[in-house]
C-alpha cells in the first residue's frame, strides 16, 4: 500500500456525507483546500470512532505503537498537527516543551501534509482543527449527554469549527456570518446523531439529550430494538423540529454571500433540510438503518434555499 492509500480511502467518504464537500462548480484551489479540511476531520472523527485498522496504515503513519487505541492515536494525530503549524506565519507554538524533538519536520501522515499549504494559504491558525480533536477525545470519556444544551456544547468543538474555516478559505468570515455558520453546522451534526442512533448506541454513544429521553418516556432498550416505537418516534421528531430551526437561524448566511460560495452553502443547508424529510419519509424510525436523501429530495431543496436566498419566496 502506497503512503497515499489511506488517504485516498479518508477523502472517499465524502460522497456520504449530507452535504456536498467540494463540488465541481468550486474554483480548483478552493475544492483543493476544501477538501484538505475535510481529509483532516474525517481522519479524526475516524480515530475517535475507532474506524482504523489496529495497527494499519494510517496508526503507521502517524508513529503509533501497535494496540495504541484512540486516545494514543489523537495524541499522535496533534502532534502531527504541530508540524502543519511549525513556522506558519503568526501562528501561536505547539504545546508543550518548547523544544519538541522533530516539530520542524514535514506532517507525516499525507492528510496534513496537504493540509499545510491550505493553512499557509489562507493563514488558518490551528484552533479550530485542535477543537475538533477535543471533541473526539471527548467522545472516549463522554458516553451520554443530559441536556440539549451539553449536546451543543459538544457540537461547538465537533462540528461548528469546520463551517469556520470554510468561511476562512473563502474570505468571507464575519462575526455575524460565524454565528449563522455555528447554527447552521450544530444543526447538520445533530441530524447526523439521529440518522446513526442505532450505530452510535453500537459505540455506546448517545446523543440524544437524557432530560429528552425521560419527557418522551424512552429507554436504552428502547433505542436497541429492531424498529423505533412511538415514543422513541415522538423524540426523534422533537429533534429533528430543533435541528430544522437551527437550519432556518442560520438561513441568513447564505443570504449573505453571493457567487459560487452562496451556490455551496446553499448545499450545506439544503443537504439538512433533505436528510430531515428522509427521517419524515421514514416516519422518524431510525432503528433499522439511516435514512438518506435521494438526489431528486436535495436537488428539490437545494431551489428552495436558493430561491429564499434572492428573495424569491
Amino acid at each position: 500500500m502506497t503512503p497515499d492509500a489511506p488517504a485516498r480511502t479518508t477523502l472517499d467518504k465524502a460522497t456520504d456525507e449530507n452535504f456536498p464537500v467540494a463540488p465541481f462548480f468550486l474554483p480548483r484551489a478552493w475544492r483543493a483546500d476544501l477538501m484538505a479540511v475535510y481529509g483532516f476531520a474525517r481522519l479524526v472523527d475516524d480515530i475517535g470512532d475507532g474506524d482504523l485498522a489496529p495497527g494499519g496504515a494510517d496508526a503507521r503513519l502517524l508513529g503509533a505503537r501497535p494496540g495504541d487505541g484512540p486516545h494514543a492515536l489523537l495524541d499522535a494525530l496533534e502532534t502531527d498537527l504541530s508540524r502543519v503549524f511549525d513556522g506558519a506565519p503568526g501562528a501561536p507554538a505547539a504545546p508543550g516543551p518548547p523544544t519538541t524533538p522533530g516539530a520542524s519536520e514535514a506532517p507525516a501522515h499525507p492528510l496534513l501534509a496537504a493540509l499545510r499549504p491550505t493553512v499557509r494559504r489562507h493563514a488558518l491558525g490551528p484552533a479550530p482543527f485542535r477543537a475538533l480533536i477535543e471533541a473526539n477525545r471527548q467522545d472516549q470519556r463522554v458516553r451520554r449527554y443530559a441536556t440539549h444544551d451539553d449536546l451543543l456544547a459538544y457540537c461547538e468543538l465537533s462540528a461548528n469549527p469546520v463551517g469556520r474555516l470554510v468561511l476562512a478559505i473563502s474570505g468571507t468570515a464575519t462575526p455575524e456570518r460565524t454565528r449563522h455558520s455555528d447554527r447552521i453546522c450544530t444543526a447538520l451534526q445533530i441530524v447526523e446523531h439521529l440518522q446513526d442512533v442505532a450505530e452510535d448506541l453500537r459505540r455506546d454513544r448517545i446523543y440524544l439529550p437524557a432530560e429528552d429521553m425521560a419527557r418522551f418516556h424512552v429507554t436504552e432498550a428502547d433505542l436497541a430494538a429492531p424498529t423505533a416505537n412511538a415514543s422513541v418516534r415522538a423524540l426523534v421528531a422533537y429533534e429533528a423540529a430543533r435541528a430544522r430551526d437551527l437550519l432556518d437561524e442560520g438561513a441568513p448566511l447564505v443570504r449573505s454571500v453571493h457567487g459560487r460560495l452562496r451556490l455551496l452553502l446553499t448545499g450545506f443547508v439544503a443537504g439538512g433540510h433533505a436528510a430531515l424529510d428522509a427521517l419524515r419519509a421514514a416516519r422518524y424510525d431510525v432503528l433499522p438503518g439511516p435514512p438518506r436523501a435521494s438526489g431528486h429530495r436535495l436537488l428539490r431543496r437545494a431551489g428552495a434555499v436558493w430561491r429564499a436566498a434572492r428573495g424569491e419566496g
